[in-house]
């Protein structure tokens, strides 16, 4: 029997937007790894950032390549914000009838999506000015440049966007095991237990990754010569930025 494509959509707008949330949580923990090459030193994190700025093909830093990237992660994220976006309640009265279900229900599920409305609400104002501040500055990253940044007060803005990308990230991929039924999770009581913990120990593991990368560059940005705007380059090489 034909099925009316009509009917079709809400499934293929469900499947694109769990691909590209998964598409963001990769990359998400994928720049945090990235950045956190920091707590190695100086010399690794400049490393990771020539490589972004297309080391391997070009002799000098090209910093649109950035900007490049800031800009296909953008519309990813716009995106899946407004798929998202179609699921939320959209005034008082189913607010009010949510609101009421999910007292009745208790149930430990129904908070976690709550959960990400939240954090993911806090991610379209936070993450959007963050991406377009790569966007328009691609050069201004590195040992650095990234840790004046962090220094002059920058850090409240990775702080929310640490606590906001990882717990949004988390609940995400959790959300989505269980839907579509992923390795067998979420087939009991017991085995969806299971998951949330394993979910709850990876939110830990990058919360914690990502405020030592936090606290190693706000240490190096109160270091003199970075306030004094000096750029950094490894012993021996010239000053490539």
């Amino acid at each position: 029997m034909l099925v009316p494509s009509d009917k079709r959509w809400p499934a293929w707008l469900d499947l694109l937007q769990g691909l590209t949330g998964l598409l963001l949580v990769i990359f998400m923990w994928a720049h945090l790894f990235a950045v956190s090459s920091i707590l190695l030193g100086k010399p690794a994190m400049y490393a990771v950032t020539r490589f972004f700025e297309g080391a391997l093909f070009f002799a000098t830093p090209q910093p649109w390549l950035v900007s490049l990237v800031a800009l296909a992660i953008f519309t990813l994220f716009v995106t899946h914000t407004l798929l998202a976006l179609r699921k939320i309640p959209a005034g008082y009265r189913q607010w009010r009838a949510w609101i009421i279900h999910m007292r009745g229900m208790r149930h430990e599920e129904t908070s976690l999506w709550l959960l990400q409305v939240v954090t993911g609400l806090v991610l379209m104002f936070f993450a959007t000015a963050h991406l377009l501040e790569l966007f328009i500055h691609p050069a201004d990253i590195g040992p650095h440049a990234s840790a004046a940044r962090i220094a002059d007060g920058g850090w409240v803005l990775g702080l929310v966007l640490l606590l906001s990308v990882e717990v949004h990230a988390g609940v995400g991929l959790y959300r989505l095991i269980i839907k579509w039924g992923w390795f067998g999770w979420g087939d009991t009581v017991h085995k969806r237990r299971r998951l949330r913990r394993a979910v709850y120990a990876l939110i830990a593991f990058f919360l914690l990754l990502g405020l030592a990368t936090q606290q190693a560059y706000l240490r190096i940005g109160q270091e003199e010569s970075v306030r004094a705007g000096l750029r950094y380059s490894p012993p021996g090489m010239e000053v490539r930025h």
